[in-house]
């Protein structure tokens, strides 16, 4: 059978990035996303239900998630789950879930950013792929055969 670990979230950081360097250069960046789900009470009322994660971002877009993200900046983070174990210095075992984010796009604008990310991509901090080279239009299909009517396809 196979498995799929993809995880989606959007919400807010809860703290300024961290960023630090592995030993061997690799570029890590470290922060906690809020994320909301609005339950309704028993009395009717709505509410938001926070749930706190942990991000870890590597490589290429570590650095630009440091850079022009603050704490509140509003965050798209595509990634996979991640379980952790260790045990604590009074000898308790510990764990948790964390995300390590494969692509984070930036969801506030310029000016909704502030003066901290006035130079701030818009849309991603992973490159945009480039563009198709242009080609020459295709000729059109050849014509079918005519068929009767109520004879045709539907047009899905």
């Amino acid at each position: 059978m196979a498995s799929l670990n993809r995880i989606i979230l959007c919400g807010n950081l809860t703290r300024d990035p961290e960023l630090s360097y592995l030993p061997d250069g690799t570029p890590l960046c470290k922060f906690g996303l809020a994320v909301s789900e609005r339950v309704r009470t028993q009395q009717g009322e709505w509410v938001d239900r926070p749930c706190f994660v942990d991000i870890s971002v590597f490589r290429g877009q570590a650095e630009p998630c440091n850079k022009f993200l603050h704490k509140g900046s509003p965050v798209l983070i595509e990634g996979k789950l991640r379980f952790e174990s260790w045990e604590a210095k009074d000898g308790s075992k510990r764990s948790r879930h964390s995300v390590v984010g494969e692509r984070v796009q930036f969801l506030s604008s310029r000016d909704e950013a502030g003066s901290s990310s006035a130079t701030a991509p818009s849309r991603s901090a992973a490159p945009a792929p480039a563009a198709p080279a242009a080609r020459a239009p295709s000729p059109p299909p050849p014509a079918a055969p005519s068929a009767g009517a109520g004879d045709e396809d539907p047009p899905f």
